[in-house]
């Protein structure tokens, strides 16, 4: 709590110091420095083998309630995201932020954001917690409006803010239900207290709503590919990153701690719900040519197969199998803990070409590998974590995913028995996407050659930007070459939430992880990074020994052209292609639109591709059509003479008196 006073009072200093020089240093250090503290701080529930929850009640809020805040396993894991992310995204900012035309528009809102974040996890009660969900929302989106005058960040922003609204909406009738007559907004209360299924079902339902609209589950995404790319580079990597882990800390907190025991059914809906988001993210994330769109839409993507995860372990605690309600459940953290790794790394890199080109259009840049070498090489290793390939840390997570996925006929329930394999085929045609996904856009934006003179002319970035990616690059590594250590420091959190817990998995050899038991399944990352080493290392020697030592360079290939130009090479859509035929006239109304001019005619041929976002369109463009058309109408209202008013409000008061006597 001391480090989020301390955020809050950056946030006023900022503003002091509003204009001055070294306003950013001195702020994005201070806020680097406290992150850190509170990182250790929140670390001693995994690290430190801490038992006992701690809470604190501040004589603000309600008067009769105060505002309840708590820090227990699964706040402390929560807490370790946050300020890990925070404390990337300052060391980033203290070389990215110098580049902001108006730091005055961020420095302000960014600790402020990262205090929202964090009171978020700790608060213990329904007001306390509304209260600092609004205020991350808040401060989340000044952020997202800093480059207000750019195209589209004006529309982005009051998206944004429409289905922040409508997301607390959900909440506050969620805890509502939950307080219940007698009013008990506190969590021990509503803990203790009994909920009857009809209230749990409409609990889970306004969570999915209320939760799932910050998180970006599918149909409710359609704020995040527009927000998290209008927003600072450091911002979008902690929106991505973070604030959607944040609102999956609310789903756990109400869904498997506050609700109690759980009923299979609802199982099924988180599980379809996260099984078709992951796959409709990662093909919005194909069909995009801008690179930071690309990274929102790959984080929908993650935020589903964290759901699916999550609904898996509803299954199986509603059927009273712990040790795979466990599995289940603590793969999910631990892909939560590897998206913000791997999401702000690439964000990070993303922000680093925005720099250095001035370009998020993959079209327009390429080449950037032998400009930028030491931020190729850290997005990169974010490309192949996030693709799922070993030995990096997001192969793991998913690994664990598809290991509770093959115990499903462990459930009794034939529908379970069913669904759960048919979620599994969906996760692993997204995994198989996003391998796909970001061959694309590492291919396009940092390999061939260069697309645009920005691109020709772009140069590396600064130390602390560098920094920032190589320190998440290096946890991506040793998530994944040290699982067992992840693993067991997750075990207190499903211990406390599920009742039990996977299998020690420092006591395997060879740090082995083995979820279940050693005839069914196990993995050794660090065997496998060795086997990988060694075996590049002797392909490497035998082909210089045998082959040639001789260094030799030739022309690019010209596709086939004797005059090659850059844009003659293979380009993000001509990736996209194959899956927009596949699936785009289904999902996305696709269709390719030919210009071919007639024999003798000089003008160039065209092939212009039209695309359209199905969900905007059928869901959110009427209701938004519905709502400017009522506002027309109720606009009238506002023009009225005084009779007309005074006539106006004695119907509206016969009204509600024959309401009133009816009902009485």
């Amino acid at each position: 709590m001391a480090c989020v006073a301390g955020l809050l009072g950056l946030a006023v200093l900022a503003l002091v110091l509003s204009g001055a020089k070294r306003a950013t240093a001195i702020i994005y250090s201070a806020t680097l420095a406290i992150c850190v503290v509170a990182l250790f701080g929140s670390a001693s529930f995994p690290i430190g083998g801490k038992v006992d929850a701690s809470s604190v009640i501040l004589p603000i809020g309600l008067p009769w309630l105060g505002a309840h805040f708590r820090l227990d396993a699964l706040a402390s894991f929560f807490l370790v995201v946050v300020n890990l992310g925070g404390a990337s995204a300052s060391l980033y900012g203290l070389g990215y932020g110098h580049h902001e035309e108006a730091p005055q528009r961020v420095l302000p809102f960014f600790p402020a954001f990262l205090a929202g974040m964090n009171l978020v996890v700790l608060a213990d009660d329904a007001f306390s917690y509304l209260l600092c969900w609004e205020f991350m929302s808040l401060a989340s989106w000044a952020l997202v409006m800093a480059h207000h005058r750019e195209a589209g960040n004006a529309k982005a922003g009051y998206i944004y803010l429409v289905m922040a609204s409508f997301g607390t909406l959900a909440l506050l009738l969620a805890f509502g239900l939950l307080a219940g007559p007698a009013g008990d907004y506190d969590f021990a209360a509503v803990r203790a207290a009994q909920h009857t299924p009809y209230v749990a079902a409409l609990v889970l339902i306004l969570m999915l709503l209320g939760a799932g609209s910050k998180a970006g589950l599918v149909p409710l995404h359609v704020w995040l590919p527009l927000a998290h790319p209008a927003a600072p580079s450091h911002v979008s990597a902690l929106m991505s990153g973070v604030m959607t882990k944040v609102a999956i800390y609310g789903f756990i907190r109400v869904v498997f701690d506050l609700l109690g025991q759980p009923a299979w059914p609802a199982s099924a809906v988180v599980l379809s719900l996260g099984g078709i988001t992951a796959v409709m993210g990662i093909l919005y994330a194909m069909m995009e040519k801008d690179l930071k769109r690309l990274l929102a839409y790959s984080t929908i993507e993650n935020v589903g197969i964290i759901f699916a995860s999550l609904g898996l372990a509803l299954a199986f605690q509603a059927n009273g199998l712990k040790l795979l309600a466990a599995l289940a459940f603590t793969a999910a953290l631990f892909h939560v803990l590897n998206h913000s790794f791997f999401k702000s790394l690439l964000f990070f890199g993303a922000g680093a070409a925005l720099t250095a080109t001035g370009e998020r259009d993959m079209e327009k840049l390429g080449g950037l590998i032998h400009r930028m070498p030491f931020t190729s090489f850290a997005v990169l290793v974010g490309c192949v974590a996030i693709s799922a390939l070993p030995p990096f840390n997001g192969f793991v997570s998913e690994w664990l995913i598809f290991q509770a996925v093959l115990q499903s006929p462990e459930l009794p329930q034939w529908g379970l028995k069913i669904m759960v394999p048919a979620v599994g085929a969906l996760l692993a045609l997204a995994a198989a996407l996003a391998a796909a996904c970001f061959v694309k856009a590492y291919g396009v934006a940092f390999l061939g050659r260069p697309r645009s003179g920005a691109a020709e002319t772009a140069g590396e970035v600064d130390r602390y930007s560098r920094a920032a990616m190589f320190f998440l690059a290096a946890l991506c590594l040793l998530a994944g070459i040290l699982p067992g250590l992840v693993i067991d420091t997750l075990s207190p959190i499903a211990v406390e939430i599920l009742g039990g817990a996977m299998p020690i998995q420092a006591n395997e050899a060879w740090l082995s992880i083995v979820p279940i038991a050693e005839g069914r399944s196990s993995y050794n990352g660090l065997l496998v990074m060795v086997f990988i080493t060694i075996s590049a290392s002797l392909a490497v020697y035998f082909i210089h020994r045998f082959a040639s030592r001789a260094l030799r360079r030739g022309p690019a290939w010209g596709c086939g052209f004797s005059d090659a130009v850059p844009a003659a090479q293979y380009s993000g859509g001509s990736f996209a292609q194959p899956i927009r035929r596949v699936f785009g006239t289904l999902l996305f109304g696709a269709r390719d639109r030919v210009d071919m001019p007639a024999p003798g005619d000089v003008r160039p041929a065209r092939l212009r591709i039209e695309l359209h976002d199905l969900i905007w369109e059928g869901m959110y463009q009427p209701i938004a059509v519905a709502v400017g058309f009522s506002s027309e109408r109720l606009n009238r209202l506002q023009f009225l003479t005084i009779r007309r008013y005074l006539s106006l409000v004695f119907a509206t008061l016969v009204a509600l008196l024959l309401v009133l006597a009816i009902w009485s």
